[in-house]
């Protein structure tokens, strides 16, 4: 398995003992969920452009796959080890609910045990990450 360092970023978050416990989701501030609330209903200013989708492919590549796969089947190395099931972006249904707001927000802020790229990535690399997932649905 290739190291990247989101890859290293990521394990050291999962194995270090946090300086303060985390709040679960139903005790975040209401600053916070009104924040991923506006996020979500947010439309993607970044038009899916043929540079915009490569874009987000380097950037899955080297922060996304080792979970959630090379080809987005959910079956990266780090996702196995951790014994995740996670979804499979080639099939149109998995993302069809969602806003490209709502992914922006998952991807930003992160879920579960996936860390956000807020504050390390820049906004308009998180839309092209958004539109690089789009674009993984088999048609």
């Amino acid at each position: 398995m290739k190291v990247t360092l989101g890859c290293v970023f990521l394990l050291l978050q999962l194995h270090a003992s946090p300086q303060e416990p985390q709040k679960p989701a139903e005790e975040k501030s209401a600053a916070e969920s009104k924040s991923t609330s506006e996020t979500a209903k947010q439309v993607n200013p970044v038009k899916p452009t043929p540079s915009s989708i490569a874009s987000g492919k380097k950037s899955y590549t080297y922060d996304c796959a080792m979970c959630h796969g090379k080809e987005g089947a959910g079956d990266g190395d780090l996702a196995g080890n951790m014994h995740l099931k996670l979804h499979d972006y080639r099939d149109p249904a998995t993302l069809k609910e969602l806003t490209d707001g709502e992914i922006y927000s998952v991807i930003a802020n992160g879920k579960g045990q996936m860390t956000g790229e807020e504050g390390r990535m820049k906004p308009e690399q998180i839309w092209d990450l958004v539109n690089y997932i789009r674009s993984l649905a088999k048609k």
